[in-house]
């Protein structure tokens, strides 16, 4: 499926579909006049399954994202991101709900023509994962004068990288959002203050609070509907879904804190090495946490070449953390394993340091 069949009929039909993807044989479970749209969940562990959304609660993200980021029929929305990903799929939906134009970027990704393309095409609306932005700033480009907003998602862009974005004159947004939600759940607003991944406002289509254990809950119309998997359709059954995500809420203002299932327990304490990597606040730096005999789990930082003084401010910083919170080593690889968006794959760096230490 191409961002062109995604029109106006699109929204009005009850098939199911997978944009960007085949439709899997699982589908056959789902019942008929639905109108589900899927997405392949990116979930860490167990049976891979599909995240089942209907128009419906899809374009209640659209809407929401676009009164959040002031979108209006005047505007151009830029397609940089495959449809099969929330990411991409939500960029389309907006420009359905605003009747504003989509610029769709071909060819496989490269910062200078994506730039020159963006410039050409008048774009002022865009998302963006993390990968990219990196790119966009290493290359030294500036970004065109046509842009108003660009939403990173797919993975946390640090405070320094989001700086050195901005001034090279990109307006990032720091978001955070899942497949389960179709899109965003909290975004920074276009209103011109500095970039600040940990403080985010929450979208109006959205309720969000905290259990007990600091996991993440959200309610809102525009909430995924059931999985599907080899077993068949399982609907949600409550209203509020529990995002496996630890935050803070704060009135209508999120921060994100780090995952509940990347816990270890150090020396008695449980650790999250997502927020250490938070706290170190150096852009390059992966955190994993392998087993240890004594410790129970330690803690690795994992590079593929920090600058000599970016590992000296990384040293500084280690020493300033409590003892269990510490890294125990910090090791450069050649290149650090990503998906295709270019988030990290942690479990595939944990996993190969822990068989390297048992060889």
């Amino acid at each position: 499926m191409e961002a062109a069949e995604l029109g106006g009929g699109f929204w009005e039909s009850l098939d199911a579909v997978a944009p960007g993807a085949t439709l899997p044989e699982e589908a056959a479970h789902l019942p008929a006049g639905l109108g589900a749209v899927l997405f392949r969940s990116s979930g860490t562990g167990g049976e891979p399954k599909w995240i089942v959304h209907t128009r419906r609660s899809l374009s209640a993200s659209a809407e929401s994202v676009n009164r959040h980021l002031g979108v209006a029929a005047g505007h151009c929305w830029g397609l940089a991101l495959p449809l099969h990903h929330v990411g991409g799929f939500g960029v389309v939906a907006r420009v359905a709900a605003a009747g504003c134009r989509l610029a769709s970027f071909a060819g496989r990704w490269d910062p200078q023509p994506f730039t020159r393309w963006l410039d050409a095409a008048g774009v002022s609306h865009l998302s963006l994962v993390p990968t990219q932005v990196h790119d966009l700033v290493t290359a030294g480009l500036r970004a065109p004068g046509s842009l108003e907003a660009v939403v990173v998602g797919g993975g946390r862009l640090g405070r320094e990288a989001g700086a050195a974005a901005r001034r090279l004159g990109w307006p990032v947004l720091a978001s955070y959002g899942s497949s389960e939600a179709g899109s965003q759940v909290a975004t920074q607003l276009p209103d011109g203050s500095p970039y600040d991944p940990d403080r985010l406002p929450i979208l109006d289509a959205w309720r969000v609070r905290t259990d007990p254990g600091g996991q993440l809950e959200i309610t809102g119309p525009a909430l995924f509907l059931a999985t599907l998997g080899r077993a068949g359709l399982e609907r949600r059954t409550t209203a509020w879904f529990r995002s496996g995500d630890l935050g803070e809420v704060d009135g209508r203002f999120l921060r994100m804190t780090g995952r509940a299932d990347h816990l270890v327990k150090i020396l008695g304490e449980l650790v999250d090495p997502e927020q250490v990597e938070r706290a170190l606040g150096i852009d390059g730096l992966v955190v994993v946490a392998v087993p240890d005999a004594r410790a129970g789990s330690r803690l690795l930082g994992v590079h593929a070449g920090l600058a000599a003084e970016l590992l000296a401010r990384l040293a500084e910083k280690n020493r300033q953390l409590a003892g269990y919170q510490r890294l125990a080593e910090i090791v450069e690889v050649a290149e650090i394993p990503r998906g295709s968006l270019g988030k990290v794959r942690r479990g595939e760096l944990a996993e190969w340091f822990s068989k390297k230490d048992n060889q």
